[in-house]
């Protein structure tokens, strides 16, 4: 496989990929007002002067890069940045959370009409990529137009990296049309090296950069004046079948923490009305937050079917699981509850932030579990037992603390980068 056969093979699948791209939308998992930019028609004009692109996978990806955002556009007040995801939901958080002089926009479907449109309107002077998502055509377009291209917070996990080195003809290209590639860590560097790479460095990962979680000051006192005296354990980013655990583990726990209160949060908020039914058959009262429902003393669990709250919820707990981590999804970041002074509990599959877990494991910051019975038993020592609640609270708020001086690395490697942009009239470089 090459890009050029790649390109083919995308050209002569137009049409089947266009079914594909409506059963999306059918499904709810495309945005209906905006889908002409997944097709690389634009919905706003370019902005004057030098625009920097910053691609994205999802939530947790573009969560990562917003302080690096924040940092190019400080550096060039100039400067317009681009952010583009793929996804409804992270469409929704970047609505409320990018800063000024920057904007969202989908990132084209991997056809090369598409692309070609979308690069055509856009204009970029350079693009920033975020972890792995390569995509071939739009990557290798972007390449040859020379903008300079930079991979930032690259990671390749195993099923990625045995893939890749199976297409290494398609990707060794692409990986070494980017000008740097700033890796997570040593072994990611390595794989990337492997697969093509030039210039690489391991500059950390950006997700131990980002800010607090945020929460709104008014929608937080009500939450604190509805959980008082009550304990709260958050399961944060939660996929099909940890609602049960979590569920199981409440009932469990029930009987010596009458008052306990259980605060699920689904991964994705369009599984609340499902896991709502699941947790009713179980015999659990529940509280749906899509639905307006009070959290009453009755309740047992309050199902946080919502997006960009999570900061609220971790700010009312003792105690945070973090998600995706019972089932091997890979796990979601520690560090979001440490900062916001949670104990912190996640399941073996941390393999998406492993070197995170090795932090956390090396300060004694977090409690591994691997089923319902030792969740339950870890979450009853920690509500027990204060000091040590607190203690783990400390080690792992301290190990956020330490991973934060990232973002100053990789805004350093990029820095000329951003110097480097053009200097534009703005009555030269209309849309």
């Amino acid at each position: 496989m090459t890009p050029q056969l790649y390109r083919g093979l995308t050209i002569a699948a137009a049409p089947l990929i266009g079914l594909y791209l409506r059963s999306r939308r059918a499904a709810g998992k495309e945005d209906p007002a905006r889908f002409g930019e997944r097709l690389g028609r634009a919905s706003a004009a370019r902005p004057p002067g030098p625009l920097v692109w910053v691609h994205a996978a999802s939530v947790g990806e573009a969560t990562s890069v917003l302080p690096l955002i924040e940092r190019v556009l400080e550096r060039r007040d100039d400067a317009h940045a681009l952010a583009t995801t793929g996804t409804v939901t992270s469409a929704r958080l970047l609505a409320t959370r990018l800063p000024e002089r920057s904007f969202h926009q989908y990132v084209p479907v991997d056809l090369l009409g598409s692309v070609r449109r979308f690069l055509d309107h856009w204009r970029p002077d350079l693009a920033l990529w975020t972890e792995s998502e390569f995509w071939p055509n739009l990557l290798a377009e972007t390449q040859a137009r020379g903008v300079p291209c930079v991979l930032v917070n690259g990671r390749m996990s195993d099923a990625s990296f045995a893939r890749w080195r199976r297409l290494r003809g398609l990707i060794a290209p692409l990986l070494s049309g980017f000008a740097l590639c700033l890796a997570q860590d040593e072994r990611e560097a390595e794989r990337l090296r492997a697969l093509g790479a030039k210039t690489v460095r391991a500059a950390g990962n950006l997700k131990s950069a980002a800010a607090a979680l945020p929460a709104d000051e008014s929608a937080l006192g009500r939450l604190e004046a509805a959980t008082a005296g009550r304990p709260v354990v958050v399961a944060a980013s939660t996929h099909p079948g940890e609602e049960a655990i979590a569920g199981a583990v409440h009932r469990a726990l029930k009987p010596d923490h009458p008052e306990l209160l259980t605060v699920i949060v689904p991964r994705h908020p369009e599984r609340g009305e499902a896991v709502a039914a699941e947790l009713g058959a179980a015999g659990l009262t529940v509280a749906v937050r899509s639905r307006g429902e009070p959290i009453e003393p009755a309740t047992d669990v309050y199902l946080a079917d919502t997006l960009g709250e999570l900061g609220l919820f971790y700010r009312v707990a003792e105690v945070a699981f973090v998600g995706g981590s019972l089932v091997p999804h890979g796990g979601h970041n520690p560090l979001e509850p440490a900062r916001l002074g949670c104990a912190v509990i996640y399941g073996p599959h941390m393999f998406n932030f492993a070197a995170f877990a090795e932090a956390f494991a090396k300060a004694g910051a977090a409690t591994v579990v691997t089923g319902a019975d030792d969740f339950a038993t870890a979450v009853a020592a920690l509500l027990d037992d204060a000091t040590l609640r607190r203690a783990r609270a400390t080690a792992a708020r301290e190990v956020a603390q330490a991973e934060a001086k990232v973002l100053d690395e990789v805004a350093a490697e990029i820095a000329p980068y951003i110097d480097a942009l053009p200097r534009r009239e703005a009555a030269g470089a209309g849309a």
